[in-house]
């Protein structure tokens, strides 16, 4: 399974704005984009025009980094996405918030979808009764999911769970926090995700 495995830090800073790939630490003062908010490398703090191409880039590498996806997989859920009846945009964003280490990010038992997706590689998550370790599985409608764990892991689950309270379940989700069990109302919507994601032009990017 390929993932990135360098500082994430510097992606928000090259992003500009916070990914919360940190979790709880990209609230507190040691956020690397609060103390330095301006890209890396040496040429980060050069003020510089930024083309609509630029522009789309920037916009998919955002989507693709807060969702921890690589290109290759980003490309297969934009072709999906495209050759699916609806809205382009739309779809691919529900494709993302549908992958399973996101929807334990969403319920808060992952500080961080990193952490998330090693809740779902160490076995601890089952759908509709049947364990599941893929962390790109698609969650449908209709679908129950359970957190199983051993006790010294389940004390970090739920310590988990206060430390992302401020963050607050999303409504296509109920969530019973006590017996670590979600149930899935239906599909996301673009409202229900918090971050600001201009969908479009990662369509205009992808269609030239």
């Amino acid at each position: 399974m390929a993932r990135y495995i360098n500082a994430v830090c510097r992606l928000c800073r090259r992003e500009g704005e916070k990914l919360f790939l940190k979790g709880p630490r990209c609230l507190t003062p040691k956020c690397a984009l609060a103390r330095r908010s301006y890209a890396p490398g040496q040429h980060g703090q050069m003020r510089t025009k930024i083309s609509n191409y630029g522009l789309q880039l920037r916009e998919k590498q955002k989507v693709k980094r807060t969702y921890g996806v690589l290109e290759r997989q980003f490309r297969k859920y934009f072709k999906l996405a495209s050759h699916s009846k609806g809205v382009t945009g739309k779809i691919l964003l529900q494709f993302l918030e549908r992958r399973l280490d996101n929807v334990i990010f969403r319920l808060g038992v992952g500080v961080s979808r990193a952490q998330s997706r090693q809740v779902v590689r160490h076995n601890f998550v089952f759908v509709n009764s049947h364990r599941v370790n893929i962390p790109s599985y698609l969650i449908s409608t209709g679908d129950i999911i359970q957190i199983k764990a051993k006790e010294k892991a389940e004390k970090k689950l739920r310590d988990n769970l206060e430390l992302s309270k401020e963050r607050s379940v999303p409504s296509w989700l109920e969530f019973d926090a006590a017996g670590l069990k979600a149930k899935v109302v239906r599909l996301p919507e673009k409202e229900d995700i918090q971050q600001p994601i201009e969908e479009q032009l990662i369509v205009e990017l992808y269609s030239k």
